[in-house]
């Protein structure tokens, strides 16, 4: 018999695209008590499998941090979706990603690691030099 083997969550991919910065990311959300609502056009098809999965924050053309997502709900005055997600960013090891319109699903097997206790953002790539190297096909 083949050993039972746990689903990973599935996970999406968002630019950070009205923050100035990842500190203004973390304020943003951080200024939600409960949790952080993004507005949708549609319900992701997989959203399923994003159980146990994080919204990954796409800044300067590389991820920088997660937010867990809460799950998903309607919004009764026009249909929209709110992808509900926790009041946190979670800082993730800067790894470069394609800007992208939207969102992106991104498989757990894909998805950068939390940075550790006492290691920081600056101990990693930069997004802008992660971004260059990726320019060049070095990472």
């Amino acid at each position: 018999s083949t050993p039972y083997l746990p689903l990973m969550p599935l996970h999406m991919t968002k630019i950070a695209f009205s923050a100035e910065s990842p500190a203004s990311l973390r304020a943003w959300l951080e200024s939600h008590p409960d949790e952080a609502r993004l507005t949708t056009r549609y319900l992701p098809k997989r959203h399923g499998e994003m159980a146990g999965g994080s919204l990954y924050w796409i800044f300067e053309h590389a991820l920088i941090g997660r937010s867990p997502i809460l799950g998903f709900e309607q919004r009764e005055s026009d249909g929209r979706w709110h992808i509900r997600l926790a009041p946190k960013l979670i800082p993730v090891v800067t790894k470069p990603k394609r800007a992208h319109q939207g969102w992106r699903y991104l498989k757990d097997e894909d998805a950068p690691r939390d940075l550790g206790d006492g290691e920081s953002s600056g101990d990693i790539m930069p997004p802008k030099l992660a971004r260059e190297l990726m320019k060049l096909g070095l990472v």
